[in-house]
């Protein structure tokens, strides 16, 4: 039986869990009927503002590289939409009116008071979109004028802001989280409390990606000079992940549907962003790399998985990592794995004896001279911290292998030598 890839979320049907995000790839109505007519289920509106609208500057973007030139993270200074709101509002009616079937979510940035938002609301809602998004998260150009991340860090802002939007509004609201705070959770706990809907996070994270050694400018630099941006792509992933969870694993805010946000390349990253609270995923960064087909390998991919798995819809699997996503005092104690190298597909590189050697417990052994050198683990001094399987450049030739330690399941929270318990 084929996975149905249909789901639901705070009451909005959509044909896919791919949405795209908030972003340039949402500006106008060309982008957005090019990404249905590709297969996307939804998008968010790029953030919508009051007129005048700002004005962007030039240049935006600038990427931090891995290796092979590949884009590991993606920074931008681009402010909301910079056309007048009337447009933006007049082609979001025609698309939803074309595209019944698919979600068009409408993100919002007005100044925090109350007769700003009780102007605006009407005017979106009559458009005929399925929702509205509050970007309480940018955080460059807006902040400077009391929008953005400057309410998203405040909680009772968040709250104050949510509360009007319920009331002037009959929309579904989505909060947008900054990840620019301590704790996720209380924004999340602040939005319910107001009344949202559904939360959806992260935003971009506070950065400067590079800087120019020849001007001494960061990058982007806009005649000489630049400032912080916000950071997205793959390398915001594991930073998103571990937010999404701590919402869904705080009893106040459990219930409260996400939408996950951050680094979701492929099907893979989606289906982990599931797992941990989400209910569908916003996808930007990896839509302006390579362009909206990879919505086809984004549904083909989970489509497959979730056959193989037996999982029919995503409901099936939605939240099933987050009951093992725990405090690290619950974590086992007396469980122990140790690395093992299969020598008939090592090269021979020794990239694991440099690092367990120079950095970690000493624990690979070198034998043999240069014309037939050997790399093997010493059991006993072995912890298992997996430095060896990172650095070694052919997967699967180091593996972490489990060992039976005979005793039982142990974690620090009930240690009788832990002198903190009361704390815990």
């Amino acid at each position: 039986m084929m996975a149905n890839l249909a789901c639901e979320f705070i009451g909005i049907k959509s044909i896919n869990p791919f949405w795209l995000a908030s972003a340039p790839p949402t500006d106008k109505a060309y982008n957005v009927i090019r990404a249905f007519e590709a297969g996307w289920g939804g998008v968010v509106w790029k953030t919508l503002g009051e007129d005048p609208a700002p004005v962007n500057v030039s240049s935006r973007y600038v990427a931090h590289y891995g290796q092979n030139r590949q884009v590991s993270g993606f920074s931008n200074i681009e402010l909301v939409s910079d056309r007048p709101l009337q447009v933006n509002l007049d082609e979001i009616t025609q698309v939803k009116k074309d595209w019944p079937d698919r979600v068009i979510i409408v993100s919002l940035m007005v100044p925090c008071e109350e007769n700003a938002w009780k102007n605006i609301l009407p005017r979106v809602e009559a458009t005929g979109a399925d929702g509205i998004e509050l970007n309480f998260g940018c955080p460059h150009g807006m902040p400077e004028r009391g929008m953005g991340a400057a309410v998203g860090q405040v909680p009772e802002y968040i709250e104050m802001v949510t509360r009007w939007c319920k009331q002037y509004s009959s929309l579904p609201v989505i909060v947008k989280l900054t990840p620019n705070i301590t704790d996720i959770r209380q924004p999340a706990a602040a939005a319910m409390r107001g009344g949202a809907d559904a939360v959806s996070l992260i935003n971009t994270i506070n950065s400067i990606p590079s800087v120019n050694l020849d001007t001494m400018s960061p990058e982007p630099s806009v005649d000489g000079k630049s400032t912080n941006g916000g950071y997205c792509g793959s390398a915001v992933k594991p930073i998103a992940l571990s937010m999404v969870s701590q919402i869904a694993r705080n009893p106040e805010t459990s219930s409260l549907p996400i939408s996950g946000i951050g680094g979701v390349s492929n099907w893979r990253d989606a289906a982990e962003f599931i797992t941990l609270g989400a209910s569908n995923v916003q996808i930007c960064t990896a839509a302006m790399l390579y362009g909206f087909k990879i919505i086809d390998d984004l549904c083909d991919g989970l489509s497959d998985w979730m056959d193989k798995k037996g999982y029919q819809s995503i409901s099936d699997f939605s939240r099933a990592a987050v009951v093992n996503t725990v405090a690290w005092q619950e974590l086992n104690i007396n469980y122990k794995r140790i690395a093992y190298i299969n020598q008939d597909a090592c090269i021979q590189c020794g990239r694991c004896f440099a690092a367990c050697e120079d950095t970690s417990h000493q624990a690979v052994l070198k034998s043999g001279d240069i014309d037939n050198r050997k790399y093997s683990i010493i059991d006993e001094e072995c912890v298992g911290c997996n430095l060896c399987q990172i650095t070694c450049p052919e997967p699967g030739v180091i593996v972490m292998q489990d060992v039976e330690t005979g005793k039982a399941s142990l974690n620090w929270k009930n240690h009788p030598k832990n002198p903190y318990q009361e704390k815990i």
